[in-house]
């Protein structure tokens, strides 16, 4: 089987200042999967290496770029899931590491537990070699702004402010030559939340889901609003039920928008290798590389 991969980088607005750094980020993380599944390697490699790179990259919200809580602090949250045997990984508001991504993994592969949060996943982390780092190492300016601004206003977001905000959750979905599925998310959250508060990305069929069976999806989004309708689950099970993998995108979004209000957008491949996506924000931005055409492509959707 020719691989394929699907990344995004998020489902809100996207200033146009901001547009080709976003396309090019997607495109990188895509390029490097890409490149690691045509060598062979496996779909768990190609999600976290493009996750990786999106957390490495200040204009995402995860990793290096992630937003502050109330407290003023960043907390990080992260899944990865291998379709062959529904193993999964995650860690919430976990401090002081620069991918979580990595680490959700190692928990996944080294040990028997699904999930690790808060002070449990950062001494996990160190006990397994990772590198702490200082808050200033995940922070950038314009997170440090809005924190400011925060503390002058005391405003929370709202839902008009949640479908015009840059939140820029990254995720990854891949088939590798095997015809084994992956995916992968990471998050440092929505601004101004709440210390402590956890959204759909680390929780399994909420913020991702894989099944060599059918396929594998990341959301992005209104994370409150994702865990309730359980949107990439959801979307697999679309997909399971017939409907091709776009048709499967929009009814779970159509689900998302239409029972709990929700915004925010998913990727997916299936099990065949093709990709889709789709969104209710005003856009959302990804890049893949589709087996079955060698189409490769990095985009904003409007």
């Amino acid at each position: 089987m020719k691989p394929s991969i699907i990344v995004h980088g998020g489902a809100w607005d996207i200033p146009v200042e901001q547009v080709d750094a976003h396309i090019k980020g997607c495109g990188h993380a895509a390029q490097t999967a890409n490149d690691l599944l045509v060598r062979g390697a496996s779909a768990v490699d190609a999600v976290e290496s493009a996750v990786m790179v999106m957390e490495d990259d200040p204009i995402f919200d995860a990793g290096r770029g992630s937003v502050l809580n109330q407290s003023g602090q960043v907390e990080m949250d992260a899944i990865i899931m291998e379709g062959s045997t529904l193993r999964s990984g995650a860690v919430a508001a976990l401090r002081h590491i620069k991918n979580p991504v990595k680490v959700a993994r190692r928990l996944m592969e080294d040990t028997q537990f699904s999930m690790l949060a808060g002070d449990g996943a950062l001494k996990f982390a160190l006990s397994k070699g990772f590198d702490e780092c200082s808050e200033e190492d995940l922070l950038v300016g314009r997170e440090l702004e809005d924190y400011k601004v925060f503390l002058k206003t005391g405003v929370l977001q709202t839902r008009e402010e949640f479908s015009g905000h840059p939140l820029d959750t990254v995720g990854a979905c891949a088939i590798d030559k095997e015809g084994h599925l992956a995916c992968a998310t990471s998050t440092g959250g929505i601004r101004r939340k709440l210390a402590g508060r956890v959204g759909d990305s680390p929780i399994v069929g909420a913020g991702a889901y894989a099944d060599d069976a059918i396929g594998a999806a990341s959301s992005t989004g209104w994370g409150e609003k994702i865990m309730a309708v359980v949107l990439a689950k959801t979307a697999i099970d679309l997909l399971k039920q017939g409907n091709d993998v776009f048709g499967a995108c929009e009814g779970s979004i159509d689900t998302l928008a239409r029972r709990v209000d929700g915004l925010g957008g998913l990727i997916m491949v299936d099990r065949h290798g093709r990709v889709g996506y789709h969104h209710n924000t005003p856009k959302m931005a990804y890049a893949y590389s589709e087996g079955p055409s060698g189409e490769n492509r990095a985009a904003i959707r409007r």
